[in-house]
């Protein structure tokens, strides 16, 4: 099994600089986005949102959006509420009226953006995974550390931990409900690329994305899994696949089939699915699996662990539930029941509707903005933090090591 490194934690940074006020209002912080795409538009609901359902110390202001086309741009950010559009992302940085870069880009740009946002000063909120090499992750991580003892703070964004039933799961595991962990099962199960007609886009091209679904969703259940369980991997053993390995170009595959009627092509050479079994540092054997070819399965990221007390279950796809199993009762009453996690006193639900009023995949981003701007207010480290995405960034390559090697252990580097 491959080991996994473990990143130098961060020294605790002293609070910044408050961001100007204006009329006695909530101090103002300025929000400064890369990218409108999927994740942008879901982050620009986030920061819309935030303030409005929690009780911010800080008032953040979505400033300038930043794209590449100007025209595109502009109508996004009409559409999204921004007040200014940037077509540099440097600009963006340079901007006095933005005190936060949100990075919503390919993770080929990440690394680049991010150190010079710190290094400015600028508080750096990042999409996952971190980046799309352990390279460029440690020198984010670094990048962050020596931000965070001037007060600058920067944090990954694995929106499933702000999952209600997830945050739940990792209160009890914290509490020790669960005895001591033994097996961690999780899956992160999807189908929308089945049809190999679907176009070549920057997902399915390493440069731009690192990987497959090993890192667009594979990272989503190895932050997870050590989220609640609070412990990290440390050795993993893997196998990778990629089921269609030619698709129509994304600029030529409207009304073309793949290979057929002169559509041009071209190869996919990131994973289509990714299954690894590995060790917790606690001593916990875990199994993974991470594919794009689960067919009837549109967003199924599914966790289980098992205790010497107690399991827990979770499935995205019924996400306001958590599944509970007590192994203390007798037998003729055991078995898994299910809670409802949507009670004032579970993790965010608070915040939001009346009980058994369910929540959605966008409220996930919402409590990462709050959390997220919390911290800067307070002046604490926010979690999760660039060093645990450079964790999670290792334990990547690590199942990229052992299936290209076919070994059946493989370590994941340590330092």
């Amino acid at each position: 099994m491959a080991q996994t490194d473990e990143a130098t934690p961060g020294s605790t940074p002293t609070p910044g600089p408050a961001p100007g006020t204006a009329g006695g209002e909530r101090p103002r912080l300025g929000i400064g986005m890369v990218g409108y795409a999927f994740m942008g538009r879901v982050h620009s609901q986030a920061w819309r949102s935030a303030p409005a359902f929690f009780d911010l110390p800080v008032r953040p202001v979505m400033a300038a959006l930043c794209g590449r086309s100007a025209e595109g741009t502009a109508r996004a950010a009409e559409q999204m509420g921004w007040a200014a559009v940037e077509t540099d992302w440097r600009e963006l940085i340079a901007r006095e009226d933005v005190d936060v870069v949100d990075i919503c880009t390919p993770g080929d740009s990440h690394a680049r953006i991010a150190i010079a946002a710190l290094e400015a000063g600028k508080h750096v909120l990042c999409e996952k995974p971190l980046a799309n090499t352990v390279a460029e992750a440690e020198a984010m991580a670094d990048a962050a550390r020596a931000a965070a003892a001037r007060g600058v703070h920067a944090m990954v964004a694995f929106n499933y931990r702000r999952v209600p039933a997830i945050a739940l799961a990792a209160r009890w595991v914290a509490e020790g409900r669960l005895g001591e962990i033994r097996h961690v099962r999780a899956q992160y199960l999807q189908d929308w690329i089945v049809d190999p007609d679907f176009p070549l886009v920057w997902r399915l091209r390493r440069e731009l994305a690192g990987s497959g679904a090993l890192g667009d969703i594979g990272a989503h259940i190895i932050d997870t899994a050590q989220f609640i369980t609070g412990q990290h991997l440390t050795q993993v053993s893997a196998l990778t696949e990629t089921f269609i390995t030619r698709r129509p170009l994304a600029e030529t595959s409207a009304g073309l089939s793949a290979g057929v009627g002169g559509a041009e092509t071209g190869e996919v050479d990131v994973d289509d699915a990714a299954l690894f079994i590995g060790r917790f540092s606690g001593g916990a054997l875990a199994s993974f699996e991470a594919t794009r070819f689960a067919t009837g399965r549109k967003n199924a990221l599914r966790i289980e662990i098992n205790g010497s007390a107690a399991s827990v279950a979770f499935d995205f796809e019924a996400m306001n539930e958590l599944w509970f199993h007590d192994h203390a009762l007798p037998a003729e009453e055991a078995g898994f029941r299910r809670v409802l996690v949507t009670e004032p006193g579970h993790p965010y639900a608070g915040a939001w509707w009346p009980p058994g009023h369910g929540l959605g995949y966008e409220h996930t981003f919402t409590h990462e903005v709050k959390d997220f701007v919390q911290a800067i207010a307070s002046g604490a480290a926010p979690s999760p933090s660039f060093d645990d995405g450079l964790r999670v960034q290792r334990v990547l390559a690590a199942v990229e090591r052992s299936a290209a090697d076919q070994s059946r252990l493989t370590a994941v580097r340590q330092t």
